[in-house]
């Protein structure tokens, strides 16, 4: 799957045509501020519009309602997760430094300027099963890469390295949120890669504590 891309971007003058796939982006960009800045239940389509630098018409034309909007958004949120949790993972064959590569992915993601997090993992919208679904595919997908990576590991059985990894992608997650608020508001004394080795560390203490395959569990 490609993920789709669209930067946040000053808004541009009415009356300029762009290629259909570069105003679509600009409509997400502009959408994107409004969402994260105001929930989806508060944000209105007249305020994306303008943020946009359009009439409601050119945005109606890309997208029929404001839940096609936020989702296509959270579908690029989600792809954009998904795809740095891989990365991750593929990034080293030692997997300690893949567990610190995952919850970093993490971290980086809730540490984004553009907040887009916040539509993942702290919607206002999750009763909506669309939405719901999307946020589950992040968790779904993201554990099912790192169970496998446990399961190989560890020779556990393929229900017992899902639950670690969705364990592992759950303390990433909250931890990360939990880190940034607290930077938010002036009480985290941790950077982030303080914060992300700390929160590895407890996850491979953890992990490694399992029969491993290939090494001894004290090594």
């Amino acid at each position: 799957m490609v993920t789709e891309q669209f930067d946040i971007d000053e808004a541009r003058p009415r009356g300029v045509r762009l290629p259909r796939r570069e105003r679509r982006a600009q409509l997400l960009a502009a959408a994107l501020e409004v969402f994260v800045a105001h929930g989806y239940h508060a944000a209105a389509m007249d305020d994306i519009a303008e943020r946009a630098g359009v009439s409601k018409p050119v945005l109606y034309q890309h997208f029929p309602g404001k839940l096609e909007l936020y989702l296509a958004i959270l579908d690029a949120a989600c792809d954009s997760i998904i795809a740095n949790c891989r990365k991750a993972l593929e990034s080293t064959q030692d997997n300690k430094q893949r567990v610190a590569a995952a919850i970093d992915a993490f971290y980086a993601y809730v540490g984004h300027d553009t907040g887009a997090f916040r539509l993942v993992f702290e919607s206002d919208l999750t009763n909506e099963p669309a939405v719901r679904g999307h946020v589950d595919r992040v968790t779904t997908e993201c554990a099912a890469m790192i169970a496998s990576v446990i399961e190989d590991d560890t020779a556990l059985p393929a229900a017992a390295s899902q639950l670690l990894a969705v364990s592992l992608v759950g303390m990433a997650q909250v931890s990360a949120r939990f880190w940034l608020t607290e930077a938010e508001n002036g009480l985290a004394d941790l950077t982030r890669d303080q914060a992300t080795a700390l929160v590895a560390g407890l996850a491979w203490r953890g992990i490694r504590g399992y029969p491993l395959t290939d090494e001894h569990p004290e090594a």
